[in-house]
């Protein structure tokens, strides 16, 4: 129980940072096209420099929702997950088993286990303050991102990053706090496909030497009717669970992120 409310709190926050991360992104086409605005509900202001009231923070809730899917594609280690563990399904030939749901079921909750940590810093140094009323919504916003970005620029190679600076036409950092938002997120994603396709590669390469052996096999004894699929996936399964290939994939992919 204790766990599952840890769980819910992590995604909840998570949430929270990429409202706060869209409000930032707002925040000067806001301030130069929108007039003043004054709403009351339910005997609650809203105006500017006024408190955050609920009614506030149900919009940027319902704000997050709509783009959390982005989100977590690309501001996360989700991407990475993913395509290592559906690299692993197609390396052992297995088509559909393990089903598309259960694969993005288990590279979500990964996430939010790796991603934790940084959403708890986030929201204690940004976005708790911020619904507290205690600070404002562009420091709140810095504070909040600068964890993220952090994540984001470590995990990220140079030449990525150095990419789209030129893309972008950006200036050259001289600190890694000082790169700019879009250009650590798409460099990030980058990076995170390119490290998936190596790792997926060192997955696939012993269950290659496997079909190539059975092929082998097979043509020498003039069995050229039988597909070697047949007899190299049981070898697969069976090879796969001897190394108890899942406990070795993910506890290597959450390391990834712990050096």
């Amino acid at each position: 129980m204790r766990r599952s409310q840890t769980t819910t709190s992590m995604l909840l926050k998570g949430l929270l940072v990429g409202g706060l991360v869209l409000l930032s992104a707002d925040a000067a086409a806001q301030q130069a096209a929108l007039p003043d605005l004054s709403v009351n509900i339910g005997g609650n202001e809203l105006a500017g420099g006024g408190s955050v009231a609920s009614s506030l923070k149900i919009v940027l809730l319902l704000t997050v929702l709509s783009f959390a899917p982005a989100m977590i594609l690309c501001m996360t280690c989700f991407t990475r997950i993913a395509v290592v563990l559906g690299m692993t399904r197609t390396a052992l030939g297995t088509a559909t088993l393990p089903p598309n749901t259960v694969i993005t079921g288990l590279a979500l909750f990964l996430t939010l286990a790796i991603m934790g940590p940084v959403f708890e810093k986030s929201y204690d140094q940004g976005i708790k303050p911020y619904l507290d009323g205690q600070m404002a919504q562009d420091e709140a916003a810095k504070k909040a991102m600068a964890p993220l970005k952090e994540f984001l620029v470590k995990h990220s190679r140079e030449k990525d990053l150095a990419l789209f600076l030129q893309i972008t036409r950006s200036e050259q950092p001289k600190d890694p706090a000082d790169v700019p938002f879009f250009v650590a997120v798409p460099g990030f994603v980058l990076s995170e496909l390119n490290a998936a396709f190596q790792i997926g590669f060192l997955i696939a390469l012993p269950f290659l030497v496997l079909d190539m052996v059975v092929s082998s096999v097979l043509t020498s004894m003039s069995m050229i009717t039988l597909p070697p699929v047949v007899i190299s996936l049981p070898l697969k399964l069976m090879l796969f669970v001897i190394v108890d290939g899942w406990h070795l994939i993910i506890s290597s992919l959450v390391k990834t992120y712990r050096v």
